[in-house]
């Protein structure tokens, strides 16, 4: 269970990338950007936001959104504040 609560790591962290309109990155609260990357599994969007990832693009995803003193039960909860904002 998070510490801090995924509404309140999003807009703490995440919503510098994931509200900002940075291309190539899903937008909180837009299902075009969400529906294929929901599409493909909530572990594979943990794994990805826990560890990092680059997309096709080029775009980087930094492990833990850059800050890595949170828990991975905390991106978790962040991860599934956007998921359920952006369906």
């Amino acid at each position: 269970m998070s510490a801090f609560g995924g509404k309140n790591i999003y807009e703490c962290l995440c919503t510098f990338c994931h509200s900002t309109g940075l291309p190539n990155v899903p937008q909180l609260g837009s299902p075009e950007d969400w529906t294929d990357r929901i599409a493909q599994g909530e572990l594979l969007l943990y794994e990805r936001a826990i560890n990092g990832f680059i997309g096709d693009s080029g775009m980087t995803m930094p492990a833990k959104g850059g800050n890595t003193s949170l828990s991975d039960d905390d991106i978790r909860a962040a991860v599934d504040y956007m998921i359920e904002n952006s369906k």
